[in-house]
């Protein structure tokens, strides 16, 4: 059975984690705290690194929330805006406001991860596809039935099956 991390169940181990965090010397940091430096370093090496890893998460998610909610509350003034122009007649502020609530809309959707925009590639197209494909059937040509079962699956595959 596995010892557990004693940095890890020590009553001080955030001021500890903190001290690895900002590059403390191990020796100091466990005289201070009365742990080894050997404990220290294998705490540094096994679970700061994951601990650091989910404070960021963490820290990442809070701030998308955080520019979600700017972004709403955005988009609800820009149709205030949008309903007070319509309601006085101001259509030239209401086509403005039209274009700014669409741009909302896209920006939040970008956050949500609803709008991908990474390039999308047809291998099917690309030069070197219709080269190892050529070269494939080629070297079947020995093997009439094999070049055939094998045509017929690229055939499959390149229709979407």
């Amino acid at each position: 059975m596995p010892r557990s991390c004693t940095v890890c169940t020590h009553p001080a181990r955030a001021a500890i984690d903190q001290a690895l965090v900002d590059g403390e010397p191990l020796r100091n940091i466990a005289e201070r705290y009365g742990t080894s430096a050997t404990a220290l370093f294998r705490h540094r090496s096994e679970h700061i690194a994951e601990l650091l890893a989910h404070a960021r998460a963490a820290e990442d998610v809070a701030e998308a929330d955080g520019l979600l909610a700017g972004l709403r509350s955005l988009q609800a003034r820009t149709l205030g805006i949008l309903d007070m122009a319509e309601t006085t007649g101001k259509l030239g502020v209401a086509v403005l406001a039209i274009g700014q609530a669409r741009q909302n809309l896209e920006l939040m959707a970008k956050l949500l991860h609803q709008i991908d925009e990474r390039a999308q590639i047809n291998i099917l197209l690309a030069p070197e596809w219709m080269a190892v494909r050529s070269v494939l059937l080629a070297a079947l040509a020995p093997f009439p039935d094999a070049r055939i079962a094998v045509a017929d699956r690229l055939a499959a595959l390149e229709a979407g099956a």
